[in-house]
C-alpha cells in the first residue's frame, strides 16, 4: 500500500537539514528535481547529502523547484 522513501526538510537560513522515512502511496507520483540533469552530475550529487541539499536549495531559490 505504501512505498518507504527518504524525505528532506531544509532551512536556507539557518543552513540545517534532516532526512527523515516517510511512507508515500504507491499511485502517487512524485518529481524527480534531478531527472533532467546529466548522469555524471545526477550522481555526483547522489554521492553527497550535502551537494543535494545545496543543489535544491538553489533550485528553490531560483524558482525552477
Amino acid at each position: 500500500m505504501f512505498e518507504r522513501c527518504i524525505g528532506f526538510s531544509w532551512c536556507s537560513g539557518c543552513r540545517i537539514y534532516s532526512g527523515n522515512m516517510v511512507h508515500i502511496p504507491r499511485k502517487r507520483v512524485l518529481v524527480d528535481a534531478l531527472a533532467s540533469l546529466p548522469q555524471e552530475q545526477r550522481e555526483r550529487l547522489l554521492r553527497s547529502e550535502t551537494r543535494l541539499v545545496e543543489f535544491l536549495d538553489r533550485l528553490v531559490r531560483d524558482g525552477s523547484g
